[in-house]
């Protein structure tokens, strides 16, 4: 079925498209290899627990959950029907 300017399976393009872009932006965010003794935003020590339990570890627990905060609060996907952003 023709869809205007897009083609057959605009659609599922676009969501694989973003399905793609998440788990990319998802795996950059995964570290590895030694953890930090201090963190790299504040300098303060790292508890050895949290350098064992998480390896590759770089952030303390509240610089962490400040980064993971900022991460959540940017989406960068137009979620609402992008035909009306196109036709603007």
């Amino acid at each position: 079925m023709a869809t205007g300017w897009a083609g057959d399976g605009a659609v599922q393009d676009q969501i694989d498209a973003t399905v793609k872009d998440g788990i990319r932006r998802a795996q950059e965010r995964l570290r590895s290899g030694p953890a930090a003794t201090h963190c790299d935003s504040c300098g303060e020590p790292i508890p050895e627990a949290r350098r064992v339990a998480l390896p590759g570890v770089r952030l303390c627990v509240p610089c962490q959950t400040a980064d993971d905060a900022e991460a959540k609060a940017f989406s960068g996907y137009n979620r609402r029907g992008s035909k009306d952003s196109q036709l603007r």
